[in-house]
């Protein structure tokens, strides 16, 4: 019991940070476009955000992968 309430805590300050710093967590990507389109979801405190990026597999124009972290705009203590 002491295991699942820590984690609950722990989830909740995580929340919390997110929600306050504006930050998501990558949930996913998919290819668009040709292949020339990466097109990444980002779960944030207040639902889930859709970046699209251009994509090439050298990164030298556009990105390889999706980024781990994104900054979402909207910010609560703004």
């Amino acid at each position: 019991m002491k295991i699942f309430i820590r984690a609950l805590i722990m989830v909740v300050v995580i929340w919390v940070a997110m929600l306050f710093t504006g930050y998501g967590v990558l949930a996913g990507s998919n290819k668009n476009a040709a292949g020339l389109g990466l097109q990444c979801s980002y779960l944030t405190a207040r639902g889930v955000v859709t970046a699209q990026y251009l994509h090439t597999d050298s990164g030298v124009i556009g990105v390889t992968d999706c980024p781990l972290l994104k900054k979402n705009q909207d910010v609560v203590d703004n």
